[in-house]
């Protein structure tokens, strides 16, 4: 299982959006670690909370970049969790009912990679 604790204090650099996926970038654009979300996930803030094709969801989602990551959490089967400095927390849900792709995303950093 994959831990997230190496993306606490890395900034967000950036969030790309592709046909049916999602991948964030944190720290260094060439090297740091990188996020893929193959299912969407939720963004929630003190104002509400936000699901993909909503309006404001790229916005949120985007207004953190440059934000650091305070706090990173896989619970597998369960979920994983992203939280900025702003409050502001990306969260997947990871159980069997929830998920609709075989695999939910994937984590990669440097030489290593899980899925999950």
């Amino acid at each position: 299982m994959a831990d997230l604790s190496s993306l606490v204090g890395l900034e967000l650099t950036s969030v790309e959006f592709i046909q049916d996926h999602l991948i964030l970038h944190f720290g260094e654009p060439a090297s740091g670690p990188s996020l893929t979300f193959f299912t969407w996930p939720d963004v929630f803030r003190e104002e509400g909370s936000y699901a993909f094709g909503e309006p404001e969801y790229r916005n949120v989602l985007c207004g953190v970049l440059t934000e650091d990551v305070t706090n990173a959490t896989l619970e597998e089967g369960e979920a994983i969790e992203i939280e900025f400095e702003s409050g502001i927390i990306l969260r997947a849900s990871l159980r069997e009912e929830d998920v609709e792709v075989p695999v939910a995303g994937q984590f990669s950093f440097a030489e290593e990679f899980w899925e999950f």
